[in-house]
């Protein structure tokens, strides 16, 4: 059994990590809130968006934009959304093995696929894994800026155009709720259908100045909005299972710090009892 004093160590080097753990669970709750704000005035525009473009490729429009057309998939793009900094559970690895999944069902079928990473964390995964990687980028902080995400995006946009891509999925966390982040799939190229019962079988907006530019234009800001409501839907979800992961490093310094007591109990008794029997056998020898 160790002495009194190690275990007095020990017991001094949970207490300080479960401090640093609280207070990191405490950060990353307020945290939380602001991005759960930002994440509930994303979601509106993003899902409206994707409305009007999935009744757009319903339409019967004179201009066919490349982003309405399917062709058969030779070439897929995955939009993979991660974390930069770790202490945040199982998230990135739920996402990296719902890519993972993904990437082999696409390569089962014959295509190739190239990856557009957004993190730092899904950076030094897939880069061990050498798979082709498009765009990058890294340190968006905890406040995401649509306009840190266009240049990354708009590669894989340019690769879609140029004929390179022929299908492009977004990977990222979507938050339930605080106890629950769940990996999520989506289509954004080319744009599925949705909600087309009751529209009329012939029909189309009316464009000004012209449906070119303004498919162009509205298809850009659709793809840009689904990403960056990714984005900060990840940090939602991020800030919300770091401050469950640290809760329950935190309970469990807590027991493991009532353990280290037992036992410096019961080192500190066996102590005293050997030193009243030294005690004891000293006297009756006298």
């Amino acid at each position: 059994m160790p002495g009194t004093k190690e275990i007095r160590a020990k017991i001094a080097s949970v207490k300080s990590t479960q401090k640093i753990t609280k207070a990191m669970q405490m950060v990353a709750t307020s945290k939380m809130r602001r991005a759960q704000e930002r994440m509930r005035q994303a979601r509106p525009y993003a899902e409206q968006m994707r409305n009007v473009l999935g009744h757009l490729t319903e339409a019967n429009p004179d201009y066919s934009h490349a982003f309405l057309v399917t062709r058969e998939p030779k070439a897929v793009g995955i939009i993979v959304i991660s974390t930069d900094r770790g202490l945040a559970g199982e998230l990135n690895a739920n996402v990296f093995r719902q890519t993972l999944a993904l990437l082999r069902e696409w390569q089962g079928k014959g295509a190739t696929v190239s990856l557009c990473l957004i993190g730092s964390k899904g950076m030094n995964f897939f880069r061990r894994l050498g798979a082709p990687i498009l765009a990058a980028v890294a340190n968006l902080g905890d406040r995401p800026h649509v306009k840190d995400l266009i240049g990354t995006v708009k590669v894989m946009l340019d690769a879609y155009r140029a004929g390179q891509l022929d299908r492009l999925f977004l990977v990222s966390a979507h938050f339930v709720n605080t106890m629950t982040q769940k990996p999520a799939v989506e289509q954004l190229l080319p744009i599925e259908a949705i909600d087309t019962e009751g529209l009329q079988e012939h029909w189309d907006y009316i464009y000004e100045p012209d449906a070119a530019g303004v498919l162009d234009v509205l298809l850009m800001r659709y793809i840009e909005s689904q990403v960056y409501r990714g984005a900060v839907e990840n940090v939602a979800s991020e800030m919300a299972a770091r401050m469950i992961a640290m809760g329950a490093a935190s309970d469990n310094a807590g027991k493991l710090i009532n353990e280290l007591q037992l036992i410096y109990n019961k080192a500190r008794q066996a102590a005293i009892t050997k030193e009243l029997s030294e005690i004891v056998g000293g006297a009756a020898a006298v």
